[in-house]
């Protein structure tokens, strides 16, 4: 994991991954640890009727990352501000 930004309902990551691993088989086991991880922790989330037992949604957007590798991770890195700093001005 080279950054890692969490929202409140998305999360953003930059990682850097072999070519031998597909991303579907990364992201399926960082969103199904991860799940597991929550609801064992915070046993109640599973409970409740609108979670039906999933942490995650289905899918998931993915791009890769070349040349612009420093500014991609400054932009995970403060994509809460610039998400705040966006809803102010739309409020306007």
């Amino acid at each position: 994991m080279v950054e890692l930004n969490v929202q409140v309902d998305h999360v953003h990551l930059l990682v850097k991954v072999p070519p031998k691993v597909s991303i579907s088989t990364l992201l399926g086991m960082v969103k199904g640890k991860t799940a597991l991880r929550v609801f064992t922790r915070f046993p109640y989330l599973g409970r409740k009727p609108y979670w039906g037992n999933h942490f995650w949604a289905k899918g998931y957007c993915v791009d890769t990352v070349g040349v612009d590798a420093d500014m991609i991770r400054m932009y995970v890195k403060n994509q809460e501000n610039i998400e705040q700093r966006q809803s102010r001005l739309d409020l306007r």
